[in-house]
């Protein structure tokens, strides 16, 4: 195989944990009560954890390395400032789905980066697939859960539904392959508009005791905190 067709295809197998873990939560007779309680939030804290992993470990230092350091707080604050503006217009009519939101924004930008990686690094890139697989099957498993308590979608749409965003690594390893290669500012800008989207999402809707009651503000405090340490770590 070509080394597009292989990044293309770790990204196929990256994104197919994304259904999956639509698949196992949609099994609801099965402790039906437990697994509302105990699992769901067990599973939530873990998504919570992957997501901001992927924020620490992959996105941020890759996304950092790209840029100057203005221009990598601003990426990073305006992911940060986007998703709040986003998540205001929601609230007032009445969406919901915000761990779908955040899986979508670890995973393109992910992919993206796995199919420019792909070129220099096919050992980093492998390993980037295997993060990405386990991250998405918490993800995934909370965004069913969440779609299934704010809406009237069935579940063979929603694992439909699944099914097509995961389509979106190997369409996203292409995009990197074929022209983020050879613009990582790009890539870079990307990868912190997404760790700065994320970063809110996860105090403003996943980690459940960190914003107040119907107040949106809080969790900017998270990204601005985050970003005052990017800057300062990129900057000594």
């Amino acid at each position: 195989m070509t080394p597009l067709v292989t990044a293309m295809l770790y990204c196929f197998l990256g994104g197919i944990t994304i259904p999956l873990g639509g698949l196992l939560a949609s099994m609801e007779h099965i402790r039906r009560k437990w697994l509302r309680q105990e699992l769901r939030h067990t599973v939530l804290a873990f998504g919570a954890g992957a997501l901001l992993s992927a924020v620490a470990l992959v996105l941020v230092p890759r996304g950092a390395d790209a840029l100057p350091p203005f221009a990598a707080i601003v990426a990073f604050g305006g992911g940060g400032l986007t998703f709040f503006a986003f998540r205001r217009w929601m609230a007032l009519h009445g969406g919901s789905g915000a761990m779908l939101v955040a899986m979508a924004l670890d995973f393109v930008p992910e992919a993206l980066a796995m199919g420019a990686l792909f070129t220099t690094q096919s050992s980093t890139a492998l390993l980037l697939a295997v993060m990405i697989a386990l991250q998405n099957l918490p993800e995934s498993f909370n965004a069913f859960r969440e779609i299934r308590a704010g809406s009237d979608m069935g579940t063979p749409r929603i694992l439909g539904f699944f099914a097509l965003i995961s389509l979106a690594g190997p369409l996203s390893a292409w995009v990197g392959f074929t022209f983020l290669t050879a613009n990582p500012a790009v890539l870079g800008a990307i990868m912190l508009f997404a760790a700065g989207g994320i970063l809110y999402l996860i105090f403003q809707d996943i980690a459940p005791n960190v914003p107040l009651e119907n107040d949106w503000a809080p969790p900017l405090g998270v990204v601005l905190g985050f970003m005052l340490g990017l800057l300062g770590d990129m900057l000594i």
